[in-house]
């Protein structure tokens, strides 16, 4: 017996013990792990979105990868979820943990994907993960390869080469099979089930948080063009929760509210500029 199937049986069958919850009885667990680590809680309120690990994770077939190992990033990724989920803001916990999902399961398809060694520009991680998907909206599901035409709508799209585009075809096309062709051990879901919908694409959030982390790395550098008044003067008013007001920050350096925003424009000029620097 495959063991992987096996794995996700197991896993299929744990579900089935949890039932949905309404919104309320979410917050209340959420609360519960929040305030007093009750691990009773915690297992109710992953427990119960388990499916939603399992139909993203089945969004993200189409790269080769063993459905039971995305379903076990993505089971990291809900965990993270609900650490960090905070009841009070009104939202279902099946929201707020999408994101999470979804980024756990498209941070490992970028690294262990064996059809291609993704690219180091956020342009090129897109093309991988999208060019399935525009093929097929294009209706070019040939199997000799992207056409001209459609490698050029592609190519502009996404803002990269047409060169980069029938490269990625050519390597993503070497593992290619008939649209029917069933996956997984149960022959229950076929290659076309997992075409990737532009609309929900997993893939884009990891790429998202990969950019987002780049940039955060930015900062200081950037901050450090500074000088020291007007780096307070940006961290306070856009680096941090409690933003001062324009009153409180010209008590404070003995100037008017309207010279407090002129600095204030101008560190954000020269802050964007020199992120803008290192970024090239």
């Amino acid at each position: 017996m495959d063991t992987k199937a096996t794995t996700v049986d197991l896993f299929m069958r744990r579900i089935a013990r949890y039932p949905l919850l309404a919104a309320e009885e979410e917050r209340e667990l959420a609360r519960r792990w929040r305030d007093e680590r009750d691990e009773e809680a915690i297992d109710k309120l992953v427990g119960s979105h388990l499916r939603l690990v399992v139909k993203i994770a089945r969004g993200s077939l189409g790269y080769g990868l063993p459905l039971a190992d995305l379903i076990a990033e993505g089971s990291v990724g809900l965990m993270q979820a609900a650490e960090k989920f905070d009841p009070e803001m009104g939202n279902r916990f099946s929201t707020y943990a999408t994101w999470w999902i979804r980024a756990a399961i498209g941070q490992y398809v970028m690294h262990n994907a064996h059809i291609v060694r993704v690219g180091t520009t956020a342009a090129q991680k897109k093309l991988f993960f999208n060019l399935r998907a525009l093929k097929a909206k294009h209706g070019d599901l040939g199997a000799d390869g992207v056409t001209a035409e459609v490698a050029k709508k592609i190519a502009t799209q996404l803002g990269v080469s047409l060169a980069d585009v029938y490269s990625m075809d050519g390597r993503i096309g070497r593992s290619d099979q008939s649209l029917n062709a069933p996956l997984g051990a149960d022959g229950s879901t076929t290659f076309e089930d997992s075409l990737v919908d532009e609309s929900q694409d997993p893939e884009g959030y990891a790429l998202e948080a990969d950019e987002m982390s780049r940039r955060r790395a930015m900062i200081p550098g950037a901050l450090s063009r500074l000088n020291p008044r007007e780096r307070d003067i940006l961290t306070q008013r856009h680096l941090t929760e409690d933003k001062p007001t324009l009153e409180t920050l010209s008590e404070k350096y003995g100037v008017s509210r309207e010279r407090i925003r002129q600095i204030e424009a101008a560190a954000m000029k020269k802050f964007r500029q020199a992120m803008l620097h290192t970024a090239n």
